[in-house]
């Protein structure tokens, strides 16, 4: 995040001491509970007058608190009692820069700061709503080792901190000496307007990059599918016999014919469109004295049934041109079938007769969608 930022006032390389505080901070075993956000811990009987929203407890922490709450009662910001590296991990899940506090109760200059401007109602209201704050014995502990590391020319000492990359932290503001409330509440609002606009637009590139990164992968598992499809398709193609590759082409024009057959229907067929159906009526009645004629009744998609009479000689052809000539809706691209036994009687049975065809003297047949 740091090289995003040219505000930063320095960089400093945490020692992996810390960083071994934090794992056995996570495996410390103390019983947690979620209350407004916080993590409250169930707390040795011995330690019951501390805050009572404190997150994970360990010794050298309750030391801080303990002190600090003897001496200047319950009303201070919210100190997360955990190890720095925890502390640190749940201001950069909030969005929120760390404050720092290191303790150093001896300094003459600790007990005003601390009762006047740390535990002034100000103060607390600010940071509990703008930081994550944490604090530590400056002479023991993780609180002597960050004081070894930040080096503080004088005390009370403070500290507005980021995470960065790697093993760093971008230490954003040091506070040094006693001040007032409004001094500290200002300078931290200028801290946040000063840094908060470049840490947040970095840490929105962050994310922007694990998103465009994440899309990436997306892409090339849909791509690497797709490519192990087409293999796959290549390869059932191949395992085609010789003679179905061979028929799949010859059936395509006896298709076409059929469809131009439909598309454009003969004269005739027109002609039989404007037969009214008393007509029909009467040729069906006069066929079916023949003894050649043939009954087929045609049952359609919606249910309606036609019964049509034909000669035994006429060709299953006659049947498609009839059913066309009705001009019924929805009959679009269809076949015909028996029923029992099933039998198509599509493209490659148009030139039989129906007596050929075993549709006569009688039979039944439906329309299948194709």
């Amino acid at each position: 995040m740091a090289s995003c930022n040219g505000i930063v006032r320095r960089m400093v390389s945490l020692p992996r001491s810390i960083f071994g505080g934090f794992s056995r901070a996570m495996g410390h075993g103390i019983d947690l509970i979620g209350i407004g956000g916080r993590r409250t811990p169930t707390l040795p009987s011995n330690f019951q007058h501390l805050h009572p929203q404190d997150p994970i407890i360990v010794p050298q922490e309750l030391d801080f608190l303990a002190s600090f709450e003897h001496q200047y009662g319950s009303t201070h910001p919210f100190f997360y009692a955990c190890h720095f590296m925890e502390a640190l991990k749940i201001a950069e899940d909030d969005r929120k820069f760390l404050f720092m506090y290191l303790h150093s109760p001896e300094h003459p200059f600790t007990h005003s700061f601390c009762r006047e401007t740390l535990c002034s109602e100000l103060t607390v209201q600010y940071l509990d709503a703008n930081f994550v704050c944490w604090g530590a014995l400056a002479n023991k502990g993780q609180g002597s080792q960050m004081a070894a590391l930040l080096r503080p020319a004088s005390f009370p000492f403070c500290a507005v901190i980021a995470p960065s990359s790697g093993d760093n932290i971008a230490v954003l503001q040091q506070i040094e000496g006693p001040i007032s409330p409004a001094e500290l509440v200002e300078i931290l609002q200028r801290t946040l307007e000063e840094q908060g606009l470049a840490f947040g637009s970095c840490k929105a590139k962050q994310e922007e990059k694990i998103r465009a990164d994440r899309r990436l992968r997306e892409e090339q598992d849909a791509a690497y599918l797709a490519a192990l499809q087409i293999d796959k398709e290549k390869e059932r193609l191949k395992s085609l016999s010789s003679k179905e590759r061979v028929q799949q082409p010859a059936e395509a024009p006896k298709k076409a014919n059929y469809e131009k057959f439909k598309n454009n229907p003969r004269p005739s067929t027109v002609k039989q469109a404007s037969t009214t159906r008393e007509t029909q009526t009467k040729e069906a009645a006069n066929k079916a004295k023949d003894p050649q004629a043939t009954q087929i009744l045609i049952r359609f998609p919606n249910g309606e049934r036609r019964e049509q009479s034909f000669s035994s000689t006429e060709k299953v052809q006659s049947i498609y041109r009839f059913i066309d000539s009705l001009a019924l809706p929805g009959v679009g691209n269809y076949r015909l079938v028996s029923s029992f036994p099933r039998r198509v009687y599509g493209v490659d049975q148009m030139g039989q007769t129906l007596k050929d065809a075993g549709l006569h003297p009688r039979a039944s047949l439906f329309l299948e969608s194709m």
